[in-house]
Parts: C-alpha cells; structure tokens; sequence
C-alpha cells in the first residue's frame, strides 16, 4: 500500500484495519472460546454469561497486546517502512501516542472489570489467569525482555492464546460459587489436551507474520526464529503444527473416549492444505499478507468444528 493511499486512509479504517484486526484478533479470542463452550456443554457445565464474559476480556487482553506492539514500534522506530500507514498517520495527528496508550488502558481496564466479576463468581484462579494472560500479552513487545524481539514468542501464544484461554474460559462455566471445589477438581483433563490443537493453529499466525515480516525485522533488530534460524525453520514448524493439529481428533475419538463427531475438524483439512501451501510457497511481504487472516479462518472452522464434534460426543 503506497504512501498516497495512506493520506486517504479515515482515521476509523486506520483504527479498524491497522490496529484492530478483527479478521485476525477476533478468530484468535473467539476458538479458545468455542472449544471451552463445546466441552461444557459435553460436560452440562455451560454456563452463557461466563462464557461470553470470558470471549471477551481474552479479546481486549489481545487487543492491549496489539495496541502495545503498534505503540512500542512507533516509539521504536518512527520511520518504519514496514506500516507506513500508521507512520504518516501518527506525523499527520490522526493518530497519536497519547491515544494508543489511552487505547492499551481501556482494553487491560475492562478486561480487568470482566475479570473482577468473573473473579466474583469463580473465585481467585480467575484472578490468576487474568493477570498472568496481561502480562503475557504486554511482555510480547515491551518490558525489558520483549519475548517477540527475542524470537521466544511462540510458547508464549500457544500457552496463552492457546492452552490457558480454553482452560480458563472452561474453567469460570464449570466452577461452583466462589470457586469453592478449586481450580484441579473443576477443571478436567480433557479442557487440556483440548487446547492442544487451537493452539498450534493460533501460534501457526503468529509464524506466518514472522515470515512475511522478516526483513523488515532484521533492520528492526529483532530476532524472531524466521531470522534467527531462516524461513525454512519457520516453515517447518508451521507443518509440525499443523499436522499436530489434525492428528489431534483421532487422539480423542481413538484415546480419550470422544465420539466420532469429534473428527468434524477434518472437514477443514483441505483448506489447511490451501494454506500451508501458501506458506510454503510465497515468499514476497505483499504475497504473504492475506495469509495471515486465511490462517485466522482456518483456526475458527477448525474450532467450531471441534466445539460441535466435542458437544455431540
């Protein structure tokens, strides 16, 4: 996108499409969610407002995250060719500094308000998972030890994104009052293995970016694994997850007792094929940007699939 397009860029496109991402925050926020959603009905534990209450503080806690990265760059790096976008944006005063950090205090603000009710209901776990998921998505790009300029970022989104958010979002529908049974007798192993392949899928995103993104992060100093180790490395581990994620269902049918509605996520399998063949293949920033919400959609058929096969088995 040229610098020409960028002076016609409205403040609330560069606001959606530059620092809010829905196509690619929203699917991330909302598979934990699903899969969690599909095991408590399994389990006749789904609880709606919990659940929703949950869906949504996980998505502002990525949108904090988001918003710090931007800001962090822009501080960073003032002449970033990589968003030239949101440079021109910040020297033209339709965006400002002042605004992103408001924007970062509102999204930890009401997650924190989500988390003060579900901590009502659930109990101190929940107090637990909310400060430990802020302060994963802040150390992404600021702090003293950025895990995303240190190229340690992937267990952080597969932990995080991944294995906490299903696990938690579970956790606050299935929880008795106050959390008064405790966080291991409430939670089952199955949320667990569960989260597994969402996030591989989720962290499968974040590879992608660090593809497309690698050149512009060599100048940036940052040493995520596509420079560290090169493309070739990243790619790898993009297939390795993937497949994880769709050997996945058979471990469940097979393994852990799941009916077989719990293969459902195999019908996404020809996409992911589309998509790791992309990812594979192309190798320009400008090629591989719509990989990156192909990914995202990836992710939440594949979850809905999983939340319906899980519900039904």
């Amino acid at each position: 996108m040229g610098m020409e397009q960028t002076r016609v860029m409205s403040r609330r496109d560069m606001w959606v499409h530059m620092l809010l991402y829905p196509g690619h925050t929203l699917p991330t926020a909302a598979a934990p969610a699903m899969v969690a959603v599909g095991l408590a009905v399994h389990d006749q534990v789904f609880a709606a407002a919990p659940a929703f209450v949950a869906l949504l503080a996980g998505w502002l806690i990525q949108l904090g995250g988001v918003f710090t990265d931007n800001y962090e760059n822009l501080v960073k790096h003032p002449n970033d060719r990589e968003h030239p976008q949101l440079v021109h944006a910040l020297r033209d005063g339709a965006l400002t500094l002042s605004g992103l950090r408001a924007a970062i205090l509102a999204c930890y603000g009401v997650a924190l308000l989500c988390g003060a009710w579900l901590l009502y209901r659930a109990g101190l776990p929940v107090l637990v998972i909310g400060l430990l998921s802020i302060a994963a998505s802040w150390i992404y790009s600021a702090g003293p030890f950025p895990f995303g300029e240190r190229g340690i970022a992937d267990p952080l989104f597969f932990v995080f994104f991944g294995i906490v958010s299903v696990v938690g979002c579970y956790y606050v529908q299935a929880a008795p009052p106050y959390g008064a049974a405790g966080f291991w007798q409430t939670v089952p192993a199955a949320a667990f293995a569960l989260s597994l392949p969402i996030g591989a899928l989720i962290t499968n995103i974040l590879i992608i970016d660090d593809i497309r993104d690698r050149e512009f992060d060599v100048v940036k100093g940052k040493r995520t694994l596509a420079v560290r180790r090169g493309a070739h490395w990243s790619r790898a581990e993009f297939v390795v997850l993937l497949a994880l994620s769709y050997l996945a269902p058979f471990w469940f049918w097979l393994g852990m007792g799941f009916g077989i509605w719990v293969l459902l996520p195999l019908l996404t399998l020809p996409y992911a094929v589309s998509t790791v063949r992309g990812v594979l293949t192309l190798d320009r920033f400008e090629d591989l940007v719509p990989m990156t919400p192909k990914a995202a959609r990836l992710l939440l058929a594949y979850a809905g699939c999983l939340a319906v096969g899980v519900a039904n088995g």
